[in-house]
């Protein structure tokens, strides 16, 4: 056995295709292999004893360079060379992940009476997350709430946030996020997700500022990745004017909310079944 080596991410996971590149003291190049679908690199031919350097390659990370040293038995292990993402940052592997809604939140805080919060959350919706192979900033989020499943703990104040005044459940049963695109904000895990919100029959552009946690095994030999994301919505930008003024001019609901999302999601189009 030749070359052997392990192409992997920040956080284990396989760089399919990353392409091995081993030159040796005169920077002549010596081999050239791409990595197989579990990120391996193996070449059964063994090398001129020497010093070598391995220099790895793969869209939409930055090079990473190893040094090598092949003996007489003409073996060069390499190990694992680690990938990073282009700009330092890190999301969960390409491909299609599914919102877990029973390990996630929706969840958001308004200010009342200029004092304390009321904390409400949606109990049904859906979400698909899609990691861009080769461009992560074209990765792509959906997500779909069903209003009238808004719960703060209180039946006669849930009754009124279904009503006209604010979600007006029965004309606009949902709310939707579509992404536009993906930006990094610094750090090797936070991102913007910019994207539109339709609420209500409105659409507006909304941010969300996104942190990934990292993924997992789950025990039913799935795999997870965990998100935290906040945004900020405007009432007035969706058309929900109602308020009422309590003594001494201070209103009941404040003009912001504060979105606040606990997300889970498994690898694949679909989620498993119980």
């Amino acid at each position: 056995m030749g070359l052997t080596a392990r192409v992997r991410t920040r956080d284990g996971w396989a760089v399919p295709h990353a392409v091995v590149t081993v030159t040796d003291t005169t920077g002549a190049q010596v081999l050239r292999l791409e990595a197989d679908p579990e990120g391996a690199v193996r070449d059964a031919e063994p090398l001129p004893p020497g010093a070598y350097t391995v220099i790895v390659t793969a869209v939409g990370y930055a090079p990473a360079a190893a040094s090598a040293l092949v003996t007489a038995s003409g073996r060069a292990e390499v190990g694992t060379v680690t990938l990073a993402r282009q700009g330092g940052t890190e999301l969960p592997p390409p491909g299609p992940w599914t919102v877990d809604p029973a390990h996630s939140t929706v969840a958001a805080v308004a200010q009342h009476l200029g004092i304390s919060s009321v904390h409400g959350r949606f109990t049904r919706f859906s979400g698909a997350v899609e990691i861009a192979p080769d461009d992560v900033t074209k990765s792509r989020v959906e997500a779909v709430i069903e209003a009238a499943s808004i719960d703060t703990g209180n039946d006669m104040r849930d009754g009124h946030l279904r009503s006209p005044d604010f979600l007006d459940v029965e004309r606009h049963p949902e709310i939707v996020y579509r992404s536009t695109g993906v930006t990094a904000a610094g750090g090797t895990d936070r991102w913007t997700v910019h994207g539109e919100l339709e609420m209500r029959g409105v659409v507006r552009p909304v941010d969300l500022d996104l942190a990934y946690l990292g993924t997992g095994a789950d025990p039913w030999g799935g795999t997870r990745a965990a998100f935290r994301a906040t945004a900020e919505l405007r009432r007035d930008d969706f058309a929900m004017n109602y308020n009422q003024v309590v003594q001494a001019g201070i209103a009941a609901i404040g003009t912001t909310l504060k979105v606040e999302l606990d997300i889970q999601a498994v690898q694949g189009g679909t989620l498993p079944q119980a």
